[in-house]
């Protein structure tokens, strides 16, 4: 069987059989359901000993795997190892990558404080052109 004008959505498809054109409707409807596309495997808190179930958590908690006490807790085991969730790069780092109770590590907050600089500078900048003549 030839396909020979063939098109997708509810519009004539045209078939030949032994020689003979056959025009025909035909509907496509796409579904989609809700919920990850790996399936309906259920997340679980990525920290050691707290398997707390994500499956009815916030989806940026489930998103990176890590319930909402460990998100803000200040020190998280996570493979045996003494680690902070950091808000920026929403990823699990080693407590000496963060200065002193903060939630940020010092790589991401470098390059906030590289961009405030940047904007105020520029601001300076303007405020200077437009009080000289």
């Amino acid at each position: 069987m030839d396909n020979i004008g063939k098109q997708e959505d509810g519009e004539k498809v045209e078939e030949a059989v032994n020689g003979v054109k056959k025009a025909q409707n035909i509907t496509i409807k796409v579904v989609r359901g809700k919920g990850s596309r790996r399936g309906s495997s259920c997340s679980f808190c990525q920290a050691d000993e707290c398997g707390e179930d994500l499956s009815m958590a916030k989806s940026y908690n489930r998103r990176h795997k890590v319930c909402q006490r460990h998100s803000k807790a200040p020190v998280v085991l996570v493979s045996t190892i003494r680690q902070r969730f950091c808000q920026q790069c929403s990823k699990f780092h080693e407590l000496a990558e963060f200065d002193g109770n903060r939630r940020s590590c010092r790589i991401r907050l470098a390059g906030h404080n590289e961009r405030r600089r940047r904007k105020v500078r520029a601001d300076h900048c303007l405020e200077d052109d437009q009080l000289q003549p």
